[in-house]
């Protein structure tokens, strides 16, 4: 999987768009959603093509994860989130796609 040091979120976000991760998903326990298309994505029905990991600089608690997320029909977009013990919780598939 590739990966790429990104100085800060902001940076990471801005160049996946560059590259076409246009959409914004957001995480539910058993799958991700993209609002914006009305779609639910289980978690064979998506990809992770990128994980960068982002941990606050004052607070290390203030940990982010992006995911940079393809699906099977096309759409590509990103999943921001928390990691540690401020992770949403989320069924064991979704765990396992996710930490994989």
């Amino acid at each position: 999987m590739p990966y790429n040091n990104y100085p800060t979120l902001s940076g990471a976000l801005n160049d996946l768009k560059k590259r076409g991760y246009t959409e914004d998903f957001n995480l539910k326990e058993n799958c991700i959603v993209c609002a914006s298309k009305s779609l639910e994505l289980k978690p064979e029905e998506f990809y992770i093509d990128e994980v960068h990991r982002f941990e606050g600089m004052s607070n290390p608690d203030d940990n982010s994860v992006i995911y940079a997320i393809s699906s099977s029909s096309g759409v590509k977009g990103v999943l921001v989130d928390a990691y540690g013990p401020y992770a949403q919780a989320i069924t064991p598939e979704m765990a396992q796609k996710l930490r994989a």
